[in-house]
């Protein structure tokens, strides 16, 4: 195996055959931002979701896609030309991956594509082991897929940082309090009745923990975008913990939790999770 590889795959757990999975899956994620920053995708896009979150601000989740957003609006922008090089730089470290652009819906503003590669023979590459190997489904695929956002809400602020593997790259990224709106955005519309997704939770939790102001403006402005009906350009942020007590009244946390489980290491740290605390916590929110 690739000295790189094998360095980048022991940050990562890897007990499980599904740790195993995730540490290979983390590993493509990387080298795919990678090929990104050097195929000048970063000079036009930013970086933002939970993946973004894990890799430079230390989320403690597993988190499966990769989300990007275009610095200023592009309807004309395409995902195809960055494609070939993704498959070339993942090919330079041992992943065959096949690179695929899904067609764009038609009322859509966001491109898709998936990486697809055989679960058996990355299992072979990264941990030589035949036996563990032979368990997996000969058929099954390593997914990562990528979405970007080609006309996205204004007032979001970047950041550049810096990684050191697979090889030294400069990335932008969503700043914490433009991150924070986009997760915000997420508790507050990404719900059907009383569902809602226990990583958006999750990650509430950890950006409230470490003090993040949300980006008032930014938020709004993805509010107003997204058609949320109480939603204006100026809310203020008290109006913005009153929609968020409403949110939490009506969660079923015990579906939440059920959610985001298989994505995180330690459940008792969900022990918690009730209407109380939610109401209790958001009382801490700030604003920039």
């Amino acid at each position: 195996m690739n000295n790189i590889i094998e360095q980048m795959l022991a940050r990562h757990r890897s007990e499980t055959l599904g740790d195993k999975k995730n540490s290979i899956k983390e590993v493509v994620q990387e080298i795919i931002l990678c090929g990104l920053s050097r195929a000048g995708f970063f000079q036009t896009a930013a970086f933002y979701g939970g993946t973004a979150l894990r890799i430079f601000h230390g989320l403690d989740r597993f988190s499966e896609d990769l989300d990007f957003s275009l610095m200023a609006p592009d309807p004309d922008f395409r995902l195809d030309p960055f494609l070939p090089a993704l498959e070339k730089e993942l090919g330079a470290y041992g992943f065959r991956f096949r690179a695929e652009a899904k067609a764009k819906g038609k009322d859509s503003d966001v491109l898709s594509a998936f990486l697809k590669g055989n679960t058996r023979e990355h299992i072979l590459l990264c941990y030589a082991d035949e036996e563990l190997a032979a368990s997996v489904v000969g058929s099954e695929l390593i997914k990562v897929k990528f979405e970007v956002d080609t006309t996205p809400p204004p007032y979001a602020g970047f950041e550049r940082q810096f990684r050191l593997l697979p090889i030294p790259y400069e990335i932008n990224l969503y700043d914490m309090p433009s991150l924070f709106a986009g997760k915000l955005h997420a508790v507050i519309c990404r719900a059907w009745k009383n569902r809602v997704k226990g990583r958006d939770l999750y990650d509430y939790v950890f950006y409230l923990s470490g003090g993040t102001p949300v980006d008032l403006r930014h938020l709004n402005a993805r509010l107003v975008d997204s058609g949320f009906e109480q939603a204006r350009e100026d809310m203020t942020l008290d109006e913005i913990k009153e929609i968020l007590y409403r949110r939490f009244e009506s969660i079923d946390y015990a579906q939440a939790k059920r959610d985001v489980l298989p994505f995180i290491r330690d459940p008792a740290s969900l022990d918690l999770w009730s209407r109380e605390f939610f109401l209790s916590i958001t009382e801490k929110l700030t604003a920039r």
